[in-house]
């Protein structure tokens, strides 16, 4: 009788069902706990804002570099205190010192900032790294990092926010910061460099890791551009020429590559259409679909000073 009754029951006493057992999974399902790095600089505030308004999703904690950054951040996204925390990246201690966590979105970066002093060819402003140099920050501090995403297991996803340009070891970029020595020998800069160590150190860590190099980054309004991908810093065949992307855009591709398991284990480019051009971006496994397997080939380039 009871296997009779259940044959006869009505779709919608299914459909019903079916619902009671999806919300109850879902109040069990404990919220993906998300470090986010560089959460007081502009796309790491992106990205951890956008996970806090998705809280039966994730449990995100920002990590800024003072004291100063984390007030503004409390202030600014009304979080509680113990979802911000001041730490050193550059303090291998401090990153292995962190509260557990099941992934990792790596936002911090060498910032580079005015010195103070002129060219006196270009009359242009020299920019420097103030606040710690590409090697400390974008190597060293991004190692430290990943080690202890290592320390909390071999599942731990592990996300960088990188750079376009990192196929040119002459890039411009590398330049910042870059002082010649008086044997003609150079130190500092080439952040791009840094930057793809680390990359490579991640990716031949075993870890499940997603490396986005976006392109200039706006500060515009997301989520009304066709995005647009590719891989080692080409634009030949990608549907667009255009170099830059909103900083929007970059943190909703860091957030999906969190949940869709396409995004594991890939490094591309990422850019955006001018705004009118194309389709607006909706689908974001699709998207990463476009490339058809292709990652970013790391024997291109230059890792290191």
């Amino acid at each position: 009788p009871d296997l009779k009754m259940a044959v006869t029951l009505s779709s919608v006493h299914i459909i019903e069902l079916l619902f009671i057992i999806a919300i109850t999974a879902t109040e069990t399902c404990q919220a993906m706990r998300v470090v986010v790095s560089g959460a007081g600089g502009q796309t790491g505030k992106a990205v951890f804002r956008k996970l806090l308004e998705r809280p039966n999703h994730f449990s995100p904690i920002g990590l800024v570099r003072t004291a100063e950054s984390r007030a503004a951040l409390l202030e600014t996204t009304g979080c509680p205190p113990e979802s911000v925390l001041v730490c050193d990246v550059t303090d291998a201690d401090a990153c292995m010192s962190l509260p557990e966590f099941d992934a990792l979105v790596i936002g911090s970066s060498a910032k580079p900032a005015p010195t103070g002093v002129v060219n006196e060819e270009t009359g242009r402003p020299v920019f420097g790294f103030p606040n710690g140099q590409p090697e400390e920050v974008d190597w060293i501090g991004q190692k430290n990092q990943i080690d202890a995403a290592l320390k909390r297991g071999k599942d731990t996803h592990v996300v960088i926010c990188s750079s376009m340009g990192g196929t040119d070891p002459n890039h411009m970029l590398n330049q910042i910061g870059k002082e010649t020595l008086p044997d003609g020998t150079t130190k500092g800069g080439n952040i791009l460099r840094w930057k793809r160590k680390a990359e490579v150190y991640l990716i031949d860590s075993g870890l499940p890791y997603t490396v986005v190099h976006p392109g200039g980054l706006l500060n515009e309004p997301g989520g009304v551009r066709e995005l647009v991908v590719g891989v080692d810093d080409k634009t030949e065949g990608t549907g667009s020429d255009n170099r830059s992307i909103p900083r929007e855009d970059v943190a909703e591709v860091l957030l999906q590559s969190l949940v869709l398991k396409s995004y594991r284990n890939r490094s591309f480019d990422l850019r955006s259409k001018p705004e009118g051009e194309g389709e607006v971006t909706r689908d974001f496994d699709a998207l990463i679909a476009r490339l058809k397997g292709s990652n970013c080939d790391y024997s291109l380039g230059v890792t290191g000073a």
